[in-house]
């Protein structure tokens, strides 16, 4: 699985950033949260990894995952 790929806030900046996990420097830096996400989630579809978005608190609020997923859904047989 490769580096998951994080949707933070920068306050400083009033901006979203995209960061892969290992970098210090944002991929790219957008003005809304939903941009950043569409920017972002490619790059974790390559990494096959998670895409982590954050809240203006950055605080993790969701996760979506493109790779193996380490808590996959339990199969329901009924």
């Amino acid at each position: 699985m490769g580096k998951n790929v994080h949707i933070t806030r920068r306050k400083d900046e009033d901006k979203w950033a995209v960061i892969t996990e290992g970098n210090s420097r944002a991929s790219s830096l957008h003005d809304t949260q939903r941009d950043a996400i569409e920017s972002g989630r490619p790059l974790a579809e390559k990494n096959r990894s998670e895409l982590v978005i954050h809240d203006r608190q950055n605080r993790i609020r969701d996760k979506d995952s493109y790779g193996n997923d380490p808590n996959p859904p339990k199969d329901r047989k009924h």
